[in-house]
């Protein structure tokens, strides 16, 4: 059904009623769509599939500020009363894990499969104007260089999007230093405002066809004056919020005539080369190839890999055939997985790693997001989201990491990097 049969149209404003949201999930599960919502998993408000409203963070807030992160309980029952967690949605397009080829052995003959799965279609409710805007980032790499990623691409095409402007700002969040938020512009099928004030509602804006549709079918009605007001209020009031700002005036060449400042000696005695700040960013895109086989092997002993049992972060498709039955030796697969510019090995080239230092790492890292991504991608890299801040166990922050540098512009230190 197209938006001209429902009385909905894109660009429309109407305002639903909170069982109006259980309407729009079950709208969406009859669509044959998968519903990924903001939900309590692991101490944290993460992006992860639901099955309904009632699985949705309801009076459920979190406090975050540099290495700090806890959930706390609202006064009200309003079910996106927090700013974002650890998951963005870089996880359901660029999956952390993807098996690109798989060779099985049957016999004298080798046989390749290389043809990917169609994707699930994914509906996700929650989305921030930061994780939008990192989509958008996300698509100038995978979408509209000159070699698409087919995998990429055909995920991003069967996503419908529901945003949720927010309502109150993080401690580490600075959007709007950015320009990414805290309102979403475009990038939507629906965009949801949540009204607390003269009863629960949603001031709902149409951004497509297929959001109108699903909407007119979830019992909304047209929105009047007073309902746009207190939408545009509350956007207004979360933008005085920011806990953290950053200066982009002349950003990008503030970096490259700072290469060898003093601040980078700094910053590599606290941080830890654990990667979280890449992992937890909406935009970072480094990978990694890796080739398994099934050969044979003693199981030896079992591997503690150090994972918090806790952690809220993506979970991972090992994109293991469900057919597998143990090891044979008849199958090899290689898979492309998530990796990470502080890694030793990201930049390994024949004789050694190009950056062997964490003062290299990072300063590739932080100089890429801030400065050189705008000379590839017409952008910067960071839409000021706050995660990678809230999410570095020593609480490094890139905010406070620029305005040194910018303090100490033209500071030098002497032959390291």
């Amino acid at each position: 059904m197209s938006g001209a049969e429902t009385g909905f149209h894109p660009g429309d404003r109407a305002v639903l009623g909170r069982p109006g949201i259980a309407a729009l999930l079950q709208g969406l599960r009859e669509e044959g769509y998968r519903l990924i919502g903001p939900t309590l998993r692991g101490g944290a408000i993460v992006y992860d599939e639901i099955q309904g409203a009632e699985e949705l963070p309801a009076g459920w807030t979190e406090q975050q500020e540099a290495g700090r992160y806890r959930l706390a309980r609202r006064a009200d029952e309003a079910l996106f009363g927090y700013a974002v967690g650890p998951r963005s949605l870089k996880h359901l397009l660029f999956v952390p894990r993807l098996r690109l080829v798989q060779l099985r052995r049957r016999g004298g003959s080798i046989s390749r499969t290389d043809e990917a799965e169609a994707p699930p279609r994914l509906a996700v409710l929650g989305a921030r104007a930061c994780d939008l805007a990192a989509i958008d980032v996300q698509d100038r790499v995978f979408v509209d260089g000159p070699h698409p990623d087919p995998d990429y691409v055909a995920r991003r095409r069967g996503l419908f999007v529901i945003a949720v402007q927010c309502g109150q700002a993080g401690g580490t969040c600075f959007c709007v230093s950015m320009r990414t938020g805290p309102r979403a512009e475009r990038g939507f099928d629906l965009a949801l405002t949540e009204l607390l004030d003269e009863g629960h509602r949603f001031f709902v804006e149409v951004g497509s066809d297929a959001g109108a549709s699903l909407l007119a079918r979830a019992g909304a009605s047209r929105a009047g004056e007073d309902d746009a007001r207190a939408a545009f209020e509350v956007s207004r009031r979360t933008a005085t919020q920011m806990g953290r700002k950053l200066d982009t005036d002349g950003i990008k060449e503030l970096f490259y005539r700072n290469l060898e400042h003093p601040r980078w000696d700094d910053v590599a005695e606290r941080c830890l080369g654990c990667t979280n700040c890449t992992l937890a960013c909406p935009t970072c895109f480094c990978s990694t190839i890796e080739d398994a086989t099934d050969l044979p092997v003693d199981a030896g002993p079992s591997v503690n890999t150090g994972r918090d049992s806790a952690y809220a972060g993506p979970s991972v498709d090992t994109g293991r055939d469900p057919a597998y039955a143990g090891p044979s030796g008849e199958t090899a697969e290689r898979f492309r997985r998530w990796d990470s510019c502080f890694s030793l090995d990201h930049s390994y080239l024949h004789g050694g790693s190009v950056r062997a230092s964490l003062r290299a790492r990072y300063r590739q890292w932080l100089t890429h997001k801030l400065a050189t991504w705008i000379d590839q991608f017409g952008t910067s890299g960071c839409v000021g989201c706050g995660r990678c801040i809230t999410w570095c166990p020593v609480g490094i922050d890139i905010t406070e990491e620029a305005a040194a540098i910018r303090a100490g512009d033209g500071a030098v230190a002497a032959g390291k990097g």
